[in-house]
């Protein structure tokens, strides 16, 4: 498989991601609200800024040294050591090529080597079953279901 590495996302980074994204309608539990998503840098900016809080950790995958996936490590809590996972894709077209799993593995060892967590929460829209199956596939397991939601969770291998 083609070099796929995990960096922090800089505001030139996110640009890059966004300019080429596509969104997902499998993101949208309601299909109706999905609208295309159309890039502006004030919009790529604001997105930037607005992650940049206390407790968040933003990455971009890289394949080849561009942007193929956004990781968001979140509600970072050193005391009970424990995080919660999320990414996507930059778009439908690198679907099915295994890029998706590859980041999660390269995002859960950063999670419990780096960040030194124990746990480590995801969560799938019920109808994102791409998204549901990677997570089973790199080890989280099913742990419940709310508000359109199916919750999993993996812990820091022995």
């Amino acid at each position: 498989m083609e070099d796929i590495s995990l960096c922090p996302m800089t505001r030139e980074l996110c640009h890059q991601f966004f300019r080429n994204h596509q969104s997902d309608p499998a993101m949208y539990e309601d299909e109706s609200q999905y609208q295309p998503y159309v890039y502006t840098e004030e919009a790529a900016d604001r997105f930037f800024e607005e992650k940049q809080v206390p407790g968040r950790l933003e990455l971009v995958a890289l394949k080849d040294g561009l942007p193929i996936g956004h990781v968001q490590l979140k509600h970072i809590d050193p005391e009970n050591r424990e995080c919660e996972f999320g990414w996507h894709m930059q778009n439908d077209t690198l679907n099915g090529r295994g890029y998706g799993t590859r980041i999660a593995c390269l995002a859960l060892a950063y999670a419990f080597e780096t960040l030194d967590v124990d746990t480590v929460t995801a969560f799938a829209i019920c109808r994102n079953t791409r998204s549901q199956h990677v997570l089973e596939k790199v080890g989280f397991r099913f742990v419940g279901e709310t508000d359109g939601m199916k919750c999993y969770r993996i812990s820091r291998p022995l």
